[in-house]
């Protein structure tokens, strides 16, 4: 019975575009510049690349003001509200804004159907930093809405005129479920011009659903705080995994969830450095899981320029 335990490896997994931009830009802004350089919030979710840019001479802030007047901040790949920008201008701050392109879209819907005088109704975490900024950007318009359950609390001034928007990094089952609920309150709802969860959250949780089923066991690579690796974990358990585990670190593994488990599925989040992974597979090639066997749903081939202020910096690497 040894020789059949395998892992199924998920492919699309780990950095997605934006990430890899946004850790980029911390990257290329340090050797610009020099340390120190502010963050403000974590630039991605993601443990590891936090401590190794901190280890680089980065500094992790929760707001601009705890930024010295005139200092060099790079906003996070989340994004941020116009209120962030304004107290930055007031101190003088350099800014270099590495907000998703994805995330900057949503910003940009908001302030396109807010100017149009829609309700606009945002499906995403309450207190999620990418919420957070993109209901600042039109306060007076948008309500949130936690999931399914959250939208009995919706109130709306002209049913003809409400539209949906979303988090980036949701799942994309639960948030179509949010959607029905919306549209048996609201029959004349309107859908964003395109869909807001961006691509890699989806092909992650597409690329999970396909190996669940096979699955005893589902390891997502991951931080606690990063809504897309937690969607992960849920998409796994929700398509037939019988156990799934959000897990930074290969040494977060207990060696006990491997007992009678035949098929270990991997993934990592979309802001998870492809080193963790291998961190992953080696440990458990260690207890028997040799046979690592890819299962591809997609190809991703994406990719976003840095911000402007990085760009020549880029062609001297």
């Amino acid at each position: 019975m040894a020789d059949s335990k395998r892992v199924l490896l998920a492919s699309p997994r780990g950095y997605c575009a934006g990430v890899d931009r946004a850790v980029e830009t911390v990257e290329r802004t340090l050797d610009k510049h020099g340390a120190p350089v502010y963050v403000r919030k974590e630039i991605v979710h993601n443990r590891h690349v936090v401590d190794t840019l901190i280890e680089r001479g980065a500094i992790f802030v929760d707001e601009t003001d705890e930024v010295p007047e005139g200092a060099i901040v790079v906003f996070s790949a989340h994004g941020v509200s116009p209120e962030v920008h304004k107290t930055a201008a007031e101190r003088s701050l350099r800014t270099i804004d590495a907000t998703c392109p994805l995330v900057t879209k949503v910003h940009q819907e908001a302030k396109r159907f807010a100017r149009d005088d829609y309700d606009i109704v945002l499906i995403g975490h309450e207190g999620h930093e990418e919420v957070e900024g993109t209901a600042g950007e039109a306060p007076a318009h948008i309500q949130v809405v936690d999931g399914p359950d959250a939208v009995d609390n919706v109130t709306v001034r002209d049913e003809s005129r409400v539209i949906w928007l979303s988090q980036t990094t949701l799942s994309v089952d639960e948030t179509m479920e949010t959607v029905g609920r919306l549209r048996e309150r609201f029959p004349e709802l309107n859908d964003p011009p395109s869909d807001d969860i961006c691509y890699a959250t989806q092909n992650r949780q597409v690329a999970v659903k396909a190996m669940a089923p096979q699955c005893d066991l589902v390891i997502v690579v991951g931080s606690q705080n990063s809504s897309n690796s937690q969607r992960l974990v849920e998409v796994a358990l929700q398509n037939g995994a019988q156990a799934s585990y959000l897990v930074d670190y290969a040494r977060d593994i207990d060696v006990a969830w491997l007992d009678g488990v035949t098929t270990v599925g991997v993934t990592s989040g979309a802001s998870v450095p492809e080193v963790l992974v291998r961190g992953v597979l080696d440990l458990l090639a260690e207890h028997g899981y040799g046979d690592v066997q890819t299962v591809t749903t997609a190809e991703e081939t994406l990719t976003f320029s840095l911000p402007r202020e990085l760009r020549a910096a880029r062609t001297n690497r």
